[in-house]
């Protein structure tokens, strides 16, 4: 007789343990976006001026600026001049094209006749180490940098003067540095892009970029559990690279495995698509180091970007991710706005009963208020009045297209990067694979070509 009661009761637990769970997800997620709005808050709203902007040259380490380029990215006049005029008394910039054909010379040539007291000189060729053109086109620039000190920032980035002051003041510890933390091994920059054209994909983008993806970022790389970099701007010392082969295996572990025939420095890294993660997790991983985030951002302008070239853009890193850390990959849409607010609105109306709509709207219109307040602590201005609605109507479009382009990418292992295809394999290596390189079927109306106007990783990170 007792047992019959227990079996009529038993299924109800299910639902409320699911409800439970899904009260816990969504209080641990909203402390994570508070983080990475808290963060941006603390670091981004004052950007003070380094003492090594007016030290003297030898009393400053040295930087090689290493700035890869191909073709006409938009706004490059005004991102490679960014570099030409930090205030840092002992920098050297390098300009590196694959071909001596390449549109973005002239550009180069110019700013070096405009700034003659600048150290700075172009690099013409390529030497193929890997599948990844990034690579093949900076490994002459990285072996014949002066400096041991290397900042390598993509072509379609502009950074504030003071930013690599302040950068070298995170990567060189000074004797108030705390001895029991890890030595920084690599400084970066947080993304903030801007889209003057007004093209669909490239509102998206911007939305995603300074809204969500810069949240997530300043909040994972704030806890600071596990590497978590893109590749916009970066700060790094050769002499540690050196040490590294991408293995992601503690240096000790490797070295008792007698690995000296290993390939290491950025050559080893020529075989993976997002070369830039992957410097930072064998830093991280291989050398025991840590990673820091100075207070500058590297402002990227989105060129012409369609809907298309969004979607198939997060298409691409969400597939190189799942080859890479495929157990977050699977759990990602449950970090997203819409996935997480319809668990706990069904959560809070099994427990309470309240009502789904009431927390809908009282949700959305909070996690777009700490979203908006991102984009102020990073661009320094509350978002533009002229602009809020084209904005938030962009952010919306992104939340909406999370699952779906999820779903697609989740589905395939072939990407397209600049009109050439790779598969993804294990480890997030590629190997280049037949085919013209144009995208056909879905959120495509036309044969359409990548273009040039895209760095080789955007976000993990894309986060």
């Amino acid at each position: 007789m007792s047992s019959q009661p227990d079996s009529r009761q038993s299924p109800s637990l299910f639902p409320f343990i699911f409800a439970i769970l899904g009260l816990v997800w969504y209080v641990v997620l909203w402390n994570i976006g508070l983080l990475g709005c808290r963060t941006g808050r603390r670091r981004y709203r004052m950007r003070p001026r380094s003492p090594l902007a007016t030290a003297p040259p030898d009393s400053v380490p040295g930087v090689s600026i290493l700035r890869p380029l191909k073709g006409l990215d938009a706004n490059l006049y005004e991102n490679l001049e960014s570099t030409f005029t930090q205030e840092y008394p002992n920098f050297e910039i390098i300009l590196s094209v694959a071909d001596e054909q390449d549109q973005a010379l002239p550009v180069v040539r110019n700013l070096i006749s405009k700034y003659p007291s600048i150290n700075a000189r172009i690099i013409i060729g390529e030497e193929v180490v890997g599948v990844n053109p990034k690579v093949n086109n900076l490994i002459r620039s990285y072996r014949e940098a002066t400096h041991d000190i290397l900042w390598v920032i993509d072509s379609g980035v502009s950074v504030a003067p003071g930013t690599l002051a302040r950068s070298v003041d995170l990567l060189e510890p000074s004797s108030s540095t705390n001895l029991s933390k890890r030595r920084v091994a690599l400084v970066h920059h947080v993304p903030f892009a801007s889209a003057p054209e007004g093209f669909l994909g490239s509102r998206i983008e911007e939305a995603f970029l300074n809204t969500n993806h810069a949240k997530m970022y300043l909040a994972i790389n704030t806890a600071s559990i596990e590497s978590c970099v893109v590749g916009k701007s970066n700060l790094y010392r050769r002499s540690d690279l050196e040490r590294v082969n991408g293995s992601l295996k503690p240096r000790a572990h490797r070295e008792s495995e007698n690995d000296q025939d290993c390939a290491r420095g950025l050559a080893a890294f020529g075989k993976f698509l997002a070369e830039d993660n992957m410097i930072a997790s064998a830093l991280w991983h291989e050398l025991d180091l840590r990673h820091d985030l100075s207070c500058d951002v590297a402002h990227n302008v989105i060129g012409k970007m369609s809907l298309s070239d969004y979607v198939w853009r997060r298409v691409r890193w969400i597939r190189v991710r799942k080859h890479m850390v495929l157990a977050a990959t699977i759990f990602e849409p449950f970090t997203e706005n819409l996935i997480a607010s319809s668990i706990a609105a069904a959560s809070l109306w099994y427990l309470f009963g309240i009502p789904i709509w009431l927390f809908l709207v009282l949700h959305h219109a909070a996690w777009l208020w700490v979203d908006l307040d991102v984009y102020e602590s990073l661009a320094g201005h509350p978002l533009p009045a002229n602009r809020r609605w084209q904005f938030i109507g962009a952010w919306c479009l992104r939340e909406l297209l999370a699952l779906p382009i999820w779903f697609l990418a989740m589905f395939g292992n072939e990407v397209i990067w600049r009109g050439k295809k790779y598969e993804v394999l294990r480890a997030g290596e590629v190997k280049r694979t037949s085919g013209d390189g144009i995208r056909r079927g879905l959120f495509t109306r036309w044969r359409q070509r990548d273009i040039d106007y895209q760095p080789l990783l955007s976000n993990h990170s894309d986060t």
